[in-house]
């Protein structure tokens, strides 16, 4: 958030991946948190029921709401996205960039189109939405906040291109932070291990396994979105004013367990 809307003016944010799990959690958090004093774009790939209803939630707290809608693999697609939300707002206060996708597969079959198409969507698509952004967020000393993920952190095998675009997406938010600090624009990067959400939830249908995951995450649990959309809302928020080019991993501590994994390690009595 920028310093000029501690004095009541509105909060200005546009969400890409807003139409469930961890996006519609963002924008349930912020609609929550800043009430009417919100005006907010929410984007999905195409129009959805799910987006619908987001924004139907928002607007019941008093929050202005626009839907907006583009595939971001299209090189088209962000700047136009961040031009309508920009119009609607009158301004960005903050962009998230949520929106991804998953290609699982090994890498010795993976094609190449699933493989660019990775890439659009989960790095360039996110470059040119803050490249579009930044006039706004220079203007506003707003902030963007990227999604990404544990998997960006540690190989992920069998994801296919996945981790890769993931761990491309942190670096990205890195030299975006260091570039963009001196105009006064905040980047920061969340990534989420274990998270339940609908295009998880099949997995954890199965009371074994759910139990298993829940079990080897240090905290004793898999995350929910709202985990992330505290975060999220944290990094746009007055208390990360002096945070830039930071990468939070929220998984409960599974991502540093390897080393407790060794066998015939020392254990407490």
């Amino acid at each position: 958030m920028s310093p000029a809307n501690d004095d009541g003016a509105p909060m200005r944010l546009l969400v890409t991946g807003a139409s469930r799990g961890i996006g519609a959690a963002i924008a349930r958090r912020l609609g929550t948190q800043h009430g009417r004093r919100l005006r907010i774009a929410l984007a999905g790939r195409s129009a959805s029921p799910g987006l619908d209803g987001v924004a139907a939630e928002l607007s019941g707290l008093g929050a202005a709401v626009t839907t907006l809608s583009g595939d971001l693999a299209e090189t088209e697609a962000p700047e136009r996205l961040v031009a309508e939300a920009a119009g609607f707002c009158g301004g960005l206060d903050g962009i998230v960039a949520n929106a991804g996708i998953t290609g699982p597969g090994p890498l010795a079959e993976l094609d190449p189109a699933t493989w660019d198409r990775l890439f659009a969507v989960n790095v360039r698509a996110v470059w040119l939405l803050a490249k579009a952004g930044f006039p706004h967020l220079a203007a506003s000393h707003g902030a963007f906040v990227a999604v990404a993920s544990a998997s960006g952190m540690a190989p992920h095998p069998g994801m296919g291109a996945y981790s890769p675009t993931k761990a491309a997406l942190i670096m990205l938010c890195r030299q975006l932070g260091q570039e963009w600090a001196p105009e006064g624009v905040r980047v920061n990067a969340v990534s989420p291990g274990m998270i339940r959400t609908p295009l998880t939830e099949a997995i954890y249908r199965d009371p074994d396994l759910a139990a298993e995951r829940n079990r080897i995450v240090p905290l004793g649990r898999v995350g929910r979105p709202e985990d992330v959309a505290g975060a999220v809302a944290f990094l746009l928020g007055p208390d990360a004013l002096f945070i830039v080019g930071q990468n939070l991993c929220m998984d409960g501590g599974y991502t540093e367990t390897a080393l407790g994994r060794i066998p015939g390690l020392p254990r407490s009595a």
